[in-house]
C-alpha cells in the first residue's frame, strides 16, 4: 500500500516522521500540497498524528489509478459548492438562520432528509424566483480544487455527475458551467413567478441519490468498483455506499465514520492525488 499524505502546509520533518511509523521504503512528491510514501504499513499512530498536523491520510493501493474508474459522482452543496444553496435562498427571504437550523440537523443525521427538505421549502413561500438567479450569481462559490479535479477526471475518461438533494434551477447551471455529463436535483415549484413552498415530484433524498447513482451506473454499463462518490452528510451515506470508493469532503463525523477516505483540510483536487 501507498500512504497518500495531503496538507495545505506539508512539512518535510512530518514526512519523515510518517515515514518512520508507517514503515515506508520512500517518499515520492506529487505535487506540493501531496506526497505519497511508498510500501507502508497502517499503525494506529497515523491518524493522530495527522489529525495534529492538519494532514490528510490515505492507504491507497499502488496498483489502482484514476483511469481505473468509470464515473465520478457529487454531492452540491458543501462538497462541490462552498454553500448550502438552499440556506443562502432563506437568506433572501431572511428566515437563513431558521432554514441554516434545520439543515445542520439532517447534515448530522438527526432529522431524514425528506422531513427537512420538505420544513425548510416550506419557510420559503412566497419569495420570488429572481431571488435564486441573485443566488447563483453572487453567492455560488466552488469549493477550492473543484475545477481542476474535474479537468483532470475527464482526462482520464470519466463520466462526472452532480447528485444533489437541492434545486435543478443551480445544477443545471453548474452542469452547464462545468461541463458535467449528468445531474440530479429536487424540482422547486413556482407559480406566477413566486415558490410555493413545495417540491414536484418525488423528493430526492438519501435514497433517492443512491437511486439515481445506480440507473446512471445501469446506463453506462458500469461496475459498481469503477465509481467514485462524494459527500459531506448524512443524505449523502447511502450514495456512497454504492460506489467502489467514497469520500468524505470536510465531511460531517458520521459520513467520515463509512466512508472510504476522508478528506479534511485540502481541496477537491486532493481526490485525484490519490490514484496518480
Amino acid at each position: 500500500m501507498n500512504l497518500i499524505i495531503q496538507g495545505l502546509e506539508v512539512n518535510n520533518s512530518d514526512l519523515r516522521a510518517l515515514a518512520k511509523l508507517s514503515q515506508a521504503d520512500g517518499i515520492e512528491r506529487i505535487t506540493g500540497q501531496a506526497f505519497r510514501l511508498t510500501n507502508a504499513a497502517h499503525a494506529n499512530d497515523i491518524s493522530e498524528y495527522c489529525t495534529q498536523a492538519e494532514l490528510d491520510f490515505a492507504f491507497v493501493n499502488a496498483d489502482l489509478k484514476l483511469v481505473d474508474f468509470k464515473l465520478i459522482a457529487m454531492d452540491m452543496d458543501s462538497t462541490l459548492l462552498a454553500i448550502e444553496s438552499i440556506d443562502e435562498i432563506a437568506d433572501m427571504h431572511d428566515i437563513k438562520s431558521q432554514v441554516a437550523a434545520i439543515t445542520l440537523q439532517t447534515m448530522r443525521g438527526e432529522i431524514s432528509f425528506e422531513e427537512s427538505l420538505t420544513r425548510r421549502t416550506a419557510l420559503l413561500r412566497g419569495l420570488h424566483r429572481d431571488a435564486l438567479q441573485k443566488v447563483y450569481d453572487e453567492r455560488v462559490k466552488l469549493n477550492p480544487g473543484a475545477e481542476k479535479m474535474l479537468q483532470q477526471a475527464k482526462l482520464a475518461g470519466l463520466k462526472t455527475m452532480v447528485i444533489s438533494g437541492g434545486f435543478t434551477f443551480f445544477t443545471d447551471r453548474i452542469k452547464a458551467r462545468l461541463g458535467f455529463d449528468f445531474a440530479a436535483a429536487n424540482v422547486l415549484e413556482i407559480e406566477e413567478n413566486r415558490l410555493t413552498g413545495k417540491v414536484v415530484g418525488e423528493i430526492i433524498g438519501r435514497q433517492g441519490k443512491a437511486q439515481v447513482l445506480n440507473q446512471i451506473r445501469d446506463e453506462l454499463g458500469i461496475k459498481r468498483e469503477q465509481i467514485i462518490a462524494m459527500g459531506d452528510g448524512a443524505n449523502d451515506l447511502d450514495m456512497m455506499t454504492e460506489a467502489g470508493i467514497s469520500i468524505a469532503y470536510h465531511a460531517k463525523p458520521i459520513v467520515r465514520d463509512h466512508a472510504t477516505y476522508s478528506i479534511d483540510y485540502v481541496g477537491l483536487d486532493g481526490v485525484i492525488n490519490l490514484f496518480k
